[in-house]
């Protein structure tokens, strides 16, 4: 069981990902087009699309984008095990016909709650992952937003500052605008890279930090049974 993993840059890796898809009996081939790899014209037997600085618009800057949506619409229709992560759930968005903008209540980062929809209950990934005593968090580090979902997708998640955080597309495709995969040091590596823009923002570095630590163990209780059910999904397709 091999997943294709479309990194966009090095500071936005597979993070616990890595270790719980490996856990779960899969193998992930990554693919680092920013280094100059060609996005393939198929997946393996899954697809996930990891985050980055990018805005999901920015083709002149970021070259690869065009041939990452391509793969990801051709993904949704050959009904591959498909899941967008950030960027790559607003590429995933774009692809099939919904909307991505610079969102209109500013930055969205840290230990950020998510709440689940009546209709994550019955989803594969999404079953019973956010029904737990207190509320669950996501690492959360993005400006931009899906406003618009594709026709068809199925919202499974809601925060409280951007109402877009999870969808269902067809049977296999799932967009996530949060990061499941992040570890506290590569949170702690986003915010030391732009901490005076952060401080600009209103936002304590120092704070954020301190959340997501705090909230490390929550993390992995909450994200570790979705990549671990992503995979059984590309494991029964």
């Amino acid at each position: 069981m091999r997943i294709t993993v479309i990194e966009h840059e090095t500071a936005a890796g597979l993070g616990f990902f890595a270790e719980w898809l490996a856990g779960a009996g899969a193998g992930c081939e990554v693919v680092r087009p920013y280094l100059g790899e060609a996005v393939p014209e198929r997946a393996a037997d899954g697809l996930i699309v990891l985050g980055g600085e990018a805005a999901a618009w920015e083709d002149e800057d970021h070259p690869w984008l065009p041939a990452t949506r391509g793969l990801l619409r051709r993904s949704v229709d050959g009904g591959v095990p498909t899941l967008g992560v950030c960027l790559g759930a607003q590429l995933l968005t774009l692809a099939c016909g919904g909307t991505v903008e610079r969102g209109d209540r500013g930055l969205e980062v840290g230990a950020c709650r998510v709440a689940p929809l009546p209709a994550a209950s019955g989803d594969p990934l999404f079953d019973g992952l956010l029904d737990g005593a207190e509320p669950a968090v996501a690492v959360q580090y993005h400006r931009d937003a899906m406003t618009r979902l594709p026709p068809g997708a199925v919202p499974l998640a809601t925060g409280d500052v951007y109402p877009n955080q999870a969808y269902r597309l067809g049977e296999r495709a799932w967009a996530v605008q949060f990061h499941p995969e992040a570890t506290p040091e590569i949170f702690l590596d986003w915010t030391n890279g732009s901490a005076d823009h952060l401080t600009g923002q209103g936002h304590s570095v120092e704070e954020l930090n301190t959340g997501v630590k705090a909230a490390e163990a929550r993390l992995a209780a909450t994200w570790r049974p979705l990549a671990e059910r992503f995979a059984a999904v590309v494991a029964d397709t």
